[in-house]
């Protein structure tokens, strides 16, 4: 469609740009995980929406073109379908099996279009030919060459950073160029490639993604809550509703609750016992141990710890005579031999250590 952006509908343009202005601050945010956060995005995936219908509506976009057919104020709308699948996956919503497909749908279309006017390279056609005939199982590296699959993701990553460059190089652009035709072209036109070069990409993640979740077990709806009321009241005996004796409250009486019935009074009202019991002395027990200290005190005297160490052989006597038996004997005074001889002995080894000096014995080692 040949057309100027003074004769495109002005209500489009206003639309696609606050879309955009929505994706930008959602993309400056950095609570994802908040309610606040999921509204802003439901918000901008509806005013998505809403563009690609106008846009269609309105058939901005004809397959009888080309890529120079179209004007360079329409070539923004070439992108809405991938913000659109963009936003869809970052829906934090449990049901991922049915948004994962909707994002599928909405990067193929953006694909789909692009290849209509011929505005994939050859790489990106081969990717979107491969992506046709295997959406399930579809990958970028096709290779299980682990030195292949490396040589991919960096060559990929290149691509990227040279896009992202480019793309910042053309946005500062001074201001008096900012209104001409052919810059404004070439700028849309990098985002393009940029944008197509981030399609194959979460079209391979979301294809892992669905094959992780068709592993996962099913898992049923949780139950509403007359369905919860009433299995409640099922499992503990409780009347359903239109029972004679229905009654209002769930809670069963105590007797009831306490495994199920069994638990009663020990006694009925006449003192005779209704079951067998077991009197226990725990009460007086812990009567006694109110008000006493809280740490454990000894239950012996040192001298009784020492009796009975003694009586179980954990003390041995010091060694002489007393250890063997005998009595010590005090030295007789009146006894002269004894104490000559007790002198001599003296007197000899006095004699000897003076003839022996220390060391004396073990000259052999001297130096």
């Amino acid at each position: 469609m040949d057309s100027n952006d003074a004769e495109q509908p002005s209500s489009l343009r206003k639309l696609f740009e606050t879309a955009n202005n929505q994706r930008h601050e959602l993309e400056r945010s950095a609570a994802q995980g908040s309610s606040a956060y999921q509204d802003n995005l439901r918000a901008a995936i509806g005013a998505f929406q809403q563009c690609q219908q106008l846009t269609d509506r309105l058939a901005i976009f004809s397959p009888n073109e080309t890529e120079d057919d179209i004007a360079s104020g329409d070539l923004q709308y070439l992108l809405t379908n991938h913000y659109l699948g963009e936003l869809l996956r970052q829906s934090s919503t449990t049901d991922r099996k049915t948004v994962l497909p909707q994002a599928q749908t909405a990067y193929e279309l953006y694909l789909k279009l692009l290849d209509t006017y011929d505005m994939l390279s050859k790489a990106d056609t081969k990717l979107y030919q491969r992506y046709l005939s295997n959406r399930d199982d579809f990958s970028l590296l096709s290779t299980s060459d682990p030195t292949a699959r490396r040589n991919n993701k960096i060559t990929r990553y290149k691509q990227e950073q040279e896009l992202k460059l480019k793309l910042r190089s053309l946005a500062q652009v001074p201001l008096a160029l900012q209104n001409d035709d052919a810059a404004s072209r070439e700028i849309y036109l990098t985002e393009i490639q940029l944008c197509t070069h981030n399609t194959f990409h979460a079209l391979d993640i979301i294809a892992q993604e669905l094959q992780i979740l068709a592993l996962m077990p099913q898992t049923s709806p949780a139950p509403q809550p007359e369905e919860r009321e009433i299995d409640y009241r099922h499992r503990n005996g409780i009347p359903n509703k239109g029972h004679d004796n229905y009654p209002e409250r769930l809670d069963p009486p105590i007797s009831q609750l306490l495994n199920n019935g069994k638990a009663g009074p020990i006694l009925s009202k006449d003192g005779k016992p209704l079951k067998p019991f077991t009197l226990l002395d725990s009460r007086q027990r812990f009567q006694n141990g109110v008000f006493g200290p809280d740490h454990a005190l000894p239950t012996m005297t040192i001298d009784e710890y020492l009796a009975e160490e003694k009586r179980r052989g954990g003390i041995i006597d010091g060694g002489g005579q007393t250890s063997s038996g005998g009595t010590a004997q005090e030295a007789n005074e009146d006894d002269l031999e004894k104490a000559d001889a007790e002198t001599m002995k003296k007197r000899e080894w006095d004699e000897y250590v003076e003839a022996n000096p220390k060391g004396s014995g073990n000259t052999l080692n001297r130096g």
